[in-house]
C-alpha cells in the first residue's frame, strides 16, 4: 500500500477529506487520524451473534490465525469490553500495552498478526469493566485510532454478543467495513438471536459475509460415531432462509476446549484435524475476497522471459545454499516448531562439502514467525522430520525448500547423506 494523506485521497465521499461547515475543528481531525489509520486496512471483518456461548471468540481468533498462517497480515481487536477472551485464547493474559509517543503499541504474536484488548490494560483478570455506552464509544474509538495497525490485509473484530453499543459503535466508526461474520449454533435458541444480528447488519446496510455454524455435531474419538448435541443443519438452513451466504460448519471437538483453556492457537497446534480442516473451508472465501481486490498485473511475454525461476535446489543448481536443521539434544528434532535451537549449515553442492556451521536459539514458537525468521536467517534449504502442508506453503513463499521425513540423526550426519544424495525420508510425522 502506498502512502496517503486525507488532502490527497481521490476519494470523494471520505468524511474525513474535508470538513463540514457544522463539524468543529476539533472533531475534524481525530476524524482524519482515524480514517488514516483505516486506510492501511484492505478488509475491516466484524465477527458477531446476537447470543453469547456460542464460540464466536474462538471462531474469531482461529479466523485471524488462519489468515496470518496463509500469508496474510492481519490484526485481531478484541472489542469485547465486558468479557474479553482473546488474551485468554492466545495466552497473552500476563502481556501489558506499550504507548511510545501517545501511540499504543499492539501485542504481535507472530510478524503476520496483532491483537488488541481491553484486557491488556486491567489490573487483575477478574476486574469487572462497569462502563456506560459513551466510555465504550471512546475506548473503541481509541483502539481503531491510537492504535499503530500499520498496513494489514485484514482487522478481525471480535465483538461481544447482541446488537448493543459495542457492534453500534464498530459500524458507525468503520464505516466501509467489508462486512460481517455471523456465528450460530444449530439449535433454534440460538438462531432466533442470529437472525437478530442478521437484521441488525442490514438496518446498518452491512454485507453479511455468511454464517458459521459453530458445535455442529460430535464425533467421538474412540467408536468415531457422530452425535448431533446441538442438532445440525440448523445454521445452514437459516443462512438459506434469510438469503446470506453459509460458510461451513465447525463440529464440537474437545481438543478446541483443551487449546482454548491453554492458549494454544488450535488451527495451528492441530492443523490434521477435521475441525482444523473445518476453519480452513471457512476462510476460503475470506481469502478469495482479498484475492479479487489486488490488482492484476500484465505482463508482456517479453518480460514473462526476463522473470527469474525459482531453482530447485534438491538438483544442487546452486554451488552453496544454507541449509537449516531443527535440533533438539544435538539430533534432528521431529517436532519442528518446538525445537530447542537450528543447525545452519553452508554447504558446497559442487564440492559436496560443508563450508561452515552454527547453531542459533530457535525463536520463542509463535504461529508464521518462523519463515520469515528462517529466511533472515539465510536459509535456502529447511531439511525436517515433519511438517504440515500450510507451513511449508509458508517456507515457499519465502523462497525456502522443505525436505521432510529426514531421521533423527546429528546435522552434520543429515547433510552429508544429502550432498551424497542417499538422504533416507521416511513418514511426514509433524502433527502441525
Amino acid at each position: 500500500m502506498s502512502e496517503k494523506t486525507c488532502n490527497t485521497c481521490s476519494t470523494d465521499s471520505c468524511s474525513a477529506k474535508a470538513q463540514r461547515p457544522d463539524e468543529k475543528l476539533g472533531d475534524f481531525l481525530e476524524q482524519q487520524a482515524l480514517q488514516k489509520r483505516l486506510c492501511q486496512i484492505t478488509h475491516k471483518i466484524l465477527v458477531l451473534s446476537g447470543k453469547g456461548g456460542v464460540g464466536k471468540s474462538t471462531v474469531a481468533a482461529n479466523l485471524a490465525i488462519s489468515l496470518a498462517l496463509a500469508g496474510k497480515k492481519v490484526g485481531l481487536l478484541d472489542v469485547d469490553i465486558h468479557g474479553p477472551s482473546i488474551p485468554k485464547l492466545l495466552n497473552l493474559e500476563n502481556r501489558r500495552l506499550e504507548v511510545r509517543d501517545e501511540i499504543i503499541m499492539p501485542i504481535e504474536l507472530s510478524e503476520n498478526l496483532k491483537t488488541m484488548s481491553i484486557g491488556f490494560v486491567l489490573q487483575g483478570k477478574d476486574d469487572a469493566v462497569i462502563w456506560r455506552g459513551p466510555m465504550k464509544m471512546g475506548v473503541i474509538k481509541q483502539f481503531l485510532k491510537d492504535v499503530e495497525w500499520g498496513e494489514l490485509d485484514y482487522l478481525i473484530i471480535d465483538l461481544p454478543p447482541g446488537t448493543g453499543d459495542e457492534p453500534l459503535s464498530v459500524c458507525q466508526l468503520i464505516q466501509d467495513a467489508d462486512g460481517a461474520i455471523v456465528v450460530t449454533t444449530p439449535q433454534e435458541l440460538s438462531l432466533a438471536d442470529v437472525r437478530k444480528s442478521i437484521n441488525f447488519c442490514r438496518t446498518l446496510k452491512l454485507p453479511v459475509l455468511g454464517v458459521v455454524e459453530n458445535m455442529s455435531g460430535f464425533v467421538c474419538p474412540k467408536c468415531g460415531t457422530m452425535t448431533d448435541i446441538f442438532k445440525s443443519g440448523g445454521g445452514e438452513t437459516m443462512a438459506r432462509e434469510q438469503g446470506v451466504p453459509f460458510l461451513g460448519r465447525i463440529p464440537i471437538d474437545p481438543q478446541i476446549v483443551e487449546a482454548c483453556d491453554s492458549g494454544q492457537p488450535y488451527v495451528y497446534h492441530y492443523a490434521r484435524t477435521d475441525t482444523a480442516k473445518a476453519f480452513e473451508r471457512v476462510i476460503r472465501p475470506i481469502l478469495e475476497m482479498h484475492k479479487a481486490t489486488q490488482p492484476s498485473e500484465n505482463i508482456t511475454q517479453k518480460e514473462e522471459k526476463s522473470i527469474e525461476e525459482p531453482k530447485n535446489l534438491t538438483q544442487k543448481e546452486e554451488k552453496s545454499l544454507i541449509i537449516a536443521i531443527p535440533i533438539a539434544e544435538g539430533k534432528l528434532a521431529m517436532h519442528f516448531g518446538h525445537c530447542q535451537e537450528f543447525a545452519l549449515i553452508e554447504v558446497d553442492t559442487e564440492k559436496k562439502e560443508i563450508l561452515s556451521k552454527k547453531s542459533v536459539p530457535a525463536p520463542a514458537h509463535q504461529p508464521g514467525l518462523l519463515p520469515p525468521w528462517l529466511a533472515k536467517q539465510g536459509a535456502n534449504l529447511i531439511i525436517a522430520g515433519g511438517m504440515g502442508s500450510r507451513a511449508q506453503n509458508l517456507f515457499a513463499d519465502q523462497k525456502i525448500e522443505v525436505l521432510v521425513g529426514a531421521p533423527a540423526e546429528t546435522p552434520e550426519n543429515i547433510v552429508k547423506a544429502y550432498l551424497d544424495g542417499v538422504l533416507e525420508s521416511g513418514e511426514n510425522i509433524c502433527d502441525h
